[in-house]
């Protein structure tokens, strides 16, 4: 299950020790793309109180968007499983694509066609720079898994996403399960 070498497709797991950090604690992150430059994921274990309509008005759609991220928050982003609806997707992996053409994908979700287990929005993404990403699972602070879930990821409740994935890996992590999310509130 744990993975070796980090590439595309891949989820990264907050290791219980990332503390009081707002964005990562507790997170589950997508990787979208891994090369030498770099990677990008997409945090998707963290809905905001938006929805797509709050967002775009011409939308006619209550899809959650999630925050994606500490990088760009001003921009969004989407990933979805239907690249034969929308024009211009970059796969992932495992049936996931990222991004396409927006006025294709609005005029798809206000007729219908695409629905929320198709398609997932963030505001703003995660990025490491060269070596980065690297140099922080050498520091213990990401846990690597498979994406067991493939596509259907996109619909996939993300209440209690992260502690699902720390009883998965289970031995030492059991205990983390039911940790609270500040222990210093304990």
């Amino acid at each position: 299950m744990i993975s070796e070498k980090l590439k595309k497709g891949h989820l990264l797991i907050a290791e219980p020790s990332i503390i009081g950090d707002l964005s990562f604690n507790r997170s589950v992150i997508l990787l979208a793309d891994h090369n030498k430059e770099g990677s990008i994921g997409f945090i998707i274990n963290k809905p905001l109180k938006y929805t797509i309509n709050d967002l775009i008005p011409e939308i006619d759609a209550n899809f959650k968007i999630y925050n994606g991220g500490p990088v760009e928050q001003d921009n969004l982003y989407f990933i979805h499983n239907i690249p034969e609806l929308i024009p211009n997707s970059v796969e992932i992996s495992n049936g996931i694509y990222w991004g396409g053409d927006f006025e294709s994908t609005k005029d798809l979700i206000n007729d219908g066609s695409i629905h929320k287990n198709n398609i997932r929005f963030f505001l703003g993404y995660t990025g490491w720079d060269e070596n980065q990403l690297e140099n922080e699972m050498q520091g213990n602070s990401w846990i690597i898994t498979d994406n067991s879930y493939k596509n259907k990821i996109i619909g996939k409740s993300t209440t209690h996403f992260w502690k699902e994935q720390i009883i998965e890996l289970g031995g030492d992590y059991l205990i983390w399960s039911n940790a609270p999310e500040n222990p210093y509130l304990n």
